[in-house]
C-alpha cells in the first residue's frame, strides 16, 4: 500500500470569502475530505483587519487537520495566527528579506515564477519550495502548460519541491503529478461548490493514490 509521502499532494488555496465564520465551515468541511499538505491564505480584497480575522479563523482549522497554513504576503498576520508559513509571490527582494528573518522557523516559499531564470533565481535563495503559476491563477479547465513544461524541468535537476497551480477540473492534479512536481495546487476546483468540496479532495486523492508516478522509485 502506498502512502501519500512518495506521491504528488494536494496543497489548497483558500476562497475569497470576507466571513471569518463562513471562511472557518468552508475550510473545516473541506479538510474532512482527506490528505492535504499544505493551505495558503490570501489577502485578496480584504484590509488588513477583515485578513487578519480570516487567517485567525482558518489557521487553527488546518493545523489540526494536520496541513501547513501558510499567509500570502503578510508576515505579521502570519505571526499573530501563529502560522506555520509564508508565501511570497512579490519577486526576489520580499522574497530574500522573508527568509533572512522567518526561515527556518517558518516555511518560506517563492511563486510567481513565470520562466526558467526567475526560477532559477528564486531557488538560489533556498526556499522550501517554488510555486509555478499564480494562486489565483486557474481560469482554465487544466493548469497552464508553461507551468507544466517549467516543472518537468525543474523536477529532473532541482531537490527543492515544487508546486504547481491546477485548473478548475479537480482532475488536473494527475497531469501535474506526471510532470514531476511534488504539489498540486487547487482553488475554484474544490470550492466553487463548498458543499461538494470535502468529496472533490477525497476524489482527488484517490485518483493520485491510483494514478500518480511515486518518487525515488
Amino acid at each position: 500500500m502506498s502512502t501519500v509521502e512518495n506521491r504528488c499532494r494536494l496543497v489548497l488555496i483558500a476562497p475569497e470569502l470576507a466571513d471569518p465564520l463562513e471562511a472557518g465551515r468552508v475550510m473545516a468541511g473541506a479538510l474532512k475530505g482527506g490528505d492535504v499538505a499544505s493551505v495558503i491564505i490570501p489577502q485578496y480584497a480584504l484590509n488588513d483587519t477583515e485578513f487578519q480575522k480570516i487567517a485567525e479563523a482558518l489557521v487553527p482549522l488546518i493545523q489540526e487537520a494536520g496541513a501547513a497554513a501558510l499567509i500570502a504576503g503578510d508576515s505579521r498576520v502570519a505571526g499573530r495566527a501563529k502560522a506555520d508559513g509564508l508565501h511570497i509571490s512579490g519577486g526576489l527582494e520580499p522574497l530574500s528579506e522573508a527568509m533572512e528573518k522567518f526561515s527556518p522557523k517558518l516555511i518560506v516559499g517563492g511563486g510567481n515564477a513565470q520562466e526558467r531564470h526567475r526560477a532559477l533565481e528564486i531557488g538560489e535563495l533556498q526556499p522550501d519550495y517554488v510555486f509555478f503559476g499564480k494562486i489565483d491563477g486557474d481560469i482554465k479547465p487544466e493548469a497552464h502548460p508553461k507551468n507544466l513544461a517549467l516543472a518537468e524541468w525543474w523536477s529532473s535537476m532541482i531537490s527543492i519541491p515544487c508546486i504547481v497551480m491546477g485548473g478548475t477540473n479537480p482532475d488536473s492534479v494527475l497531469e501535474i503529478a506526471e510532470n514531476g512536481a511534488e504539489f498540486a495546487a487547487l482553488r475554484l476546483a474544490v470550492f466553487a461548490d463548498p458543499s461538494r468540496a470535502a468529496s472533490i479532495i477525497q476524489q482527488t486523492n484517490a485518483l493520485l493514490d491510483e494514478k500518480a508516478p511515486r518518487f525515488g522509485g
